[in-house]
């Protein structure tokens, strides 16, 4: 059994578990900004294909009592490195340090690349190259306190890139804390869902995925795929079992609806749902909120509206949006639910309504609540 660490939003910490109980792993324990949880190397594989809410899945390899460069030398040359790359692959190191006998992440970094080097080259007279855009192994080491713990990257690039959305929104959600604020709504994936503010629609097209029973790492590669000790026929049969659950839960989708006033952010939701398969299949408009009329009453509303650091530039046009926010919910989604990202308080006044769920999430850099409300039928 493989020991396992998989990273999530701040907050979604509960959701990214019991995704990992879903799918069948072991010992999972919550962690802060994570989870950690143990299964062979195919729930590796199953982690990075079907984990919505996880940013990075990531494979222990090694763990001690560091105090100085020869403690981690030993320690990274207590790997055998060989079994997962060759001495004409590629690797890159990242490194997190805190409370260590390092400053920074540059030497303890630099003692791990040669100790892995060294290895290479005793055995074959050569070693692999750093390769900082797309390494063949991706390799994580943390080091707090004594401890340091060396991680290889199962997904290579972060997971949150599914691919569909090749053109950054000036506000964007990142796709897996849109699914994990999903999955926290409790949404039964039946009922009509609506984002009036929907800029980019993350929302709408994380919600579409669970719909349809779609793996949001379909369509995409995984850096595990070019190891040496990949099982390709155990990721053949949970590849070939995802497309076909897509396939079956492609007729599932209920009624997908989305607004925004602004037309940059419009075009990049049409192209965005066309790129994830849903072209025409998801409903947008473009106008104010207060006057936006979905297709059909929704029985859920997810939305961010503008907050924080994105009301700086015009505090004005913030509260406007949250006030036209209010008017939307007050007069279209009569018996809805509705759960609002908010990272400044005062503005969710503007909704005049009261929560009945205050969650602590983190946006990026920003603190926010996710605030869940009941509209009166």
């Amino acid at each position: 059994m493989a020991r396992f660490y998989a990273a999530c939003t701040l907050g979604l910490e509960a959701v990214l578990a019991d995704e990992l109980r879903a799918l069948g792993a072991g010992a999972v324990a919550e962690r802060r900004g994570g989870a950690s949880f143990e299964g062979d190397l195919a729930l590796g594989y199953a982690a990075c294909l079907w984990l919505r809410s996880a940013v990075r899945v990531q494979q222990e390899l090694a763990r001690g009592q560091v105090h100085g460069r020869e403690d981690l030398y030993q320690l990274a040359a207590s790997v055998d490195w060989s079994v997962s790359i060759t001495h004409l692959q590629t690797l890159a190191i990242d490194g997190a340090v805190r409370d260590s006998f390092a400053n920074d992440t540059r030497f303890p970094v630099l003692v791990v690349k040669d100790a892995i080097c060294d290895q290479f080259r005793d055995h074959t007279g050569q070693r692999p190259s750093v390769e900082r855009d797309r390494p063949d192994l991706p390799l994580k080491l943390v080091l707090q306190g004594s401890e340091a713990i060396l991680y290889r990257d199962f997904g290579g690039p972060p997971l949150h890139k599914r691919g569909y959305r090749e053109i950054q929104h000036k506000s964007p959600l990142n796709e897996a804390t849109a699914a994990g604020l999903l999955l926290r709504t409790g949404w039964d994936r039946k009922a009509p869902l609506c984002d009036p503010l929907c800029g980019s629609a993350t929302f709408l097209i994380e919600a579409a995925f669970l719909a349809t029973d779609r793996a949001p790492g379909l369509g995409r590669s995984f850096a595990f795929e070019r190891w040496r000790d990949v099982d390709l026929d155990a990721w053949r049969r949970l590849y070939d079992d995802a497309e076909a659950r897509a396939l079956r839960g492609a007729a599932q989708l209920p009624v997908l609806c989305g607004n925004d006033r602004h037309p940059g952010a419009m075009a990049i939701a049409a192209q965005a749902i066309e790129a994830a398969g849903f072209g025409g299949r998801i409903d947008l408009q473009r106008g104010d909120a207060a006057d936006y009329q979905p297709p059909t009453r929704p029985g859920m509303v997810v939305t961010n509206p503008p907050y924080g650091e994105r009301l700086q530039p015009d505090a004005g046009s913030a509260a406007a949006s949250w006030h036209a926010l209010g008017n939307f919910l007050h007069r279209q989604c009569a018996g809805a639910e509705a759960w609002v990202l908010c990272g400044e308080p005062l503005l969710s006044r503007e909704l005049g309504l009261r929560s009945f769920a205050k969650v602590p999430v983190w946006n990026g850099p920003i603190e926010c609540r996710w605030l869940g409300y009941r509209i009166d039928g």
